[in-house]
């Protein structure tokens, strides 16, 4: 089923409405569907390099309004969101996380993974569904969700434009780790600099 969605995004990275269809998978990734942007960002912006911004930027305001309806599906229908969580086997973990990342070292805590969620190859849909689930505050999750979907497709758009086929290849091979370790190395940063506002206030 995942080749025959993955072989399905390529065709329509070739259409002729593609930025229609990239604003559609971006937003469906948000909150249920199983293939990433990514896989329709990069032959986009090596058919059209001059257009690489505005894929980046459809990709991410899209991908946010989709965070926003899975916030919502989370928040309103439990049981539904509850069964996107378990087909992507995460339902052990929100249930452990449902009941004290609202607040104090747990908001920290939640801040943290909502950015990799968004940064890293994590199932960004699982986290925009458990914060609606836990009740995690709604503009917070909104600007850690555009920083963190925004940084990540704009380096994808912009590494694509430079590099070309290069970073297809680089992104088979590697991409996963790669955006990993550097997701991990800016919640780092951002754990940091909170501590030392926390400390200082």
């Amino acid at each position: 089923m995942f080749k025959t969605l993955y072989k399905k995004c390529l065709f329509l990275a070739a259409h002729k409405s593609s930025e229609f269809f990239l604003a559609f998978i971006a937003f469906i990734e948000s909150s249920f569907f199983p293939i990433p942007p990514d896989v329709m960002i990069v032959p986009m912006v090596i058919a059209k390099k001059k257009n690489y911004l505005k894929i980046f930027l459809i990709a991410s305001v899209f991908s946010v309004l989709g965070g926003i309806f899975g916030y919502l599906l989370g928040f309103i229908f439990f049981d539904v969101a509850m069964n996107v969580i378990e087909f992507y086997g995460y339902e052990n973990k929100v249930t452990l996380l449902k009941g004290n990342l609202s607040q104090g070292e747990g908001f920290i805590t939640w801040l943290s993974i909502l950015f990799l969620a968004g940064f890293t190859p994590l199932p960004y849909k699982v986290f925009t569904i458990a914060s609606g689930l836990i009740g995690f505050n709604l503009s917070i999750f909104i600007i850690v969700s555009l920083i963190s979907r925004s940084l990540r497709f704009f380096l994808i758009s912009y590494l694509s434009y430079k590099f070309g086929y290069l970073f297809t290849q680089l992104m088979d091979k590697h991409g996963s780790k790669w955006f990993t370790i550097l997701g991990l190395l800016l919640v780092l940063i951002l754990v940091i600099i909170l501590l030392i506002f926390k400390f200082n206030a």
